[in-house]
């Protein structure tokens, strides 16, 4: 028999809040989270902006000893699972029924950049006996299970900007297996460094818009110039519905299937006719039971590059068909940037709150809609859905062809 998976517990620090309530109220107040970086290194740099974490990690409550023996993408990573573990009502659940799944595009690797200045500039003493952990990609995920106890396993998916959204994948399988009962999902990403700024520069793929960093990020406008850079974290806390029933918990949204493909097509460039993505997508639906017609709101990749957002548009109508025409899709990157390895983790977590409260939060920053972009796009303000059972897609793409859909269900 197929477990049925539910969403109890939701976290998240973004860049347009410290906390979901905030970063849910800012995303449909159409609030921007996108600013200039003030320190001095970001002088000399072609993209002297990002979407930077509305609320430092000590004011959002974390302990500052604790705080120096984290990265500070891992101290994200604890704010937000402390959230989601509190918002799902602190489970009481067997420690080898729990597991971890927290994933990261490309782990602590501020954290390993600073250590390597203090070697050249202070000797092989004085690095830090706590860099390891610290740069590891699992590290978030092995500090949180830790906390939490976990003994089921704890997993650490690192495909790029497709890693967060394949948590929520993976976690739904293990539950699906019968590993466990409860496991805590997510991504995060903290890498605003003047090296991954240049070098994403070099590639070209960052917009440049220094003038007006909080309408850079702009999905499916002719004018898009590249993806804004963003960090943060988004966890979830998933369980069978059996035992979020016995135990009274209120249920968010059921997880109802994932689809995980490749586009073996190029290192950075998505295939241009989107096959994997139409796949990924496909696979959602038959995971979840469902058909197009059932899928309402769908929160796309939408990174505001111009061959990445018409590549992806093409594969929701090739999966979708003409149900396409009654999907309010949002690209919620235009007002968040894109947090890499957090974002699949993130939106997931927006699009979770749109089933549930009933209304797709808008795309901002259109001014000039690409007419190659054949979708319902929700622009500039948010969009009531209908009542009833209704389904909804979140898509995550990274690096390398990693193609990853996720459907939920209003619960």
């Amino acid at each position: 028999m197929t477990r049925t998976v539910v969403v109890t517990g939701l976290g998240a620090l973004t860049p347009v809040g410290g906390d979901v309530s905030s970063s849910w109220q800012n995303l449909l107040a159409a609030k921007s989270g996108v600013r200039m970086i003030e320190a001095d290194w970001a002088a000399d740099l072609t993209t002297r902006f990002a979407g930077l974490v509305a609320v430092d990690p000590i004011d959002a409550g974390m302990d500052k000893a604790e705080a120096r023996r984290l990265d500070r993408g891992q101290q994200y990573a604890l704010i937000a699972a402390r959230e989601a573990w509190a918002d799902a009502g602190s489970p009481d659940v067997d420690p080898t029924r729990l597991a971890v799944v927290v994933g990261s595009g490309v782990g602590g690797v501020i954290s390993l950049l600073e250590q390597y200045d203090v070697l050249k500039e202070r000797g092989p003493s004085r690095v830090s006996p706590l860099t390891v952990p610290m740069l590891m990609p699992n590290g978030a995920g092995a500090y949180i299970g830790i906390e939490l106890g976990a003994r089921a396993g704890i997993h650490a998916p690192v495909s790029a900007c497709a890693s967060g959204a394949e948590a929520a994948a993976w976690g739904l399988r293990v539950i699906q297996e019968g590993r466990a009962d409860v496991v805590v999902v997510g991504g995060f990403e903290n890498a605003v460094h003047p090296l991954t700024l240049a070098a994403f520069g070099n590639m070209r793929a960052l917009s440049t818009r220094n003038d007006d960093p909080t309408t850079a990020s702009r999905p499916y406008d002719l004018g898009r110039d590249g993806f804004v850079m963003g960090e943060g974290a988004g966890i979830m806390v998933l369980e069978t519905e059996e035992h979020a029933r016995a135990r009274g918990a209120k249920v968010y949204a059921i997880l109802a299937g994932a689809g995980m493909t490749s586009d073996a097509h190029h290192i950075a460039q998505p295939d241009p006719e989107g096959r994997g993505a139409t796949a990924a997508m496909k696979l959602a639906l038959s995971d979840a039971g469902i058909t197009a017609k059932d899928v309402v709101h769908l929160n796309a990749h939408a990174t505001s590059t111009p061959q990445g957002d018409i590549a992806e548009a093409q594969a929701i109508r090739a999966a979708l068909g003409a149900d396409a025409d009654h999907v309010a899709v949002s690209g919620t990157k235009s007002l968040t940037g894109h947090l890499l390895g957090g974002a699949g983790a993130m939106e997931s977590i927006f699009t979770i709150l749109a089933l549930h409260h009933r209304i797709a939060p808008p795309t901002a920053n259109i001014v000039d809609f690409d007419t190659a972009i054949d979708l319902d796009v929700v622009r500039d303000v948010p969009r009531e859905l209908p009542s009833g059972d209704i389904a909804a897609i979140n898509n995550s793409f990274g690096f390398g062809g990693h193609d990853v859909a996720v459907t939920f269900r209003s619960a």
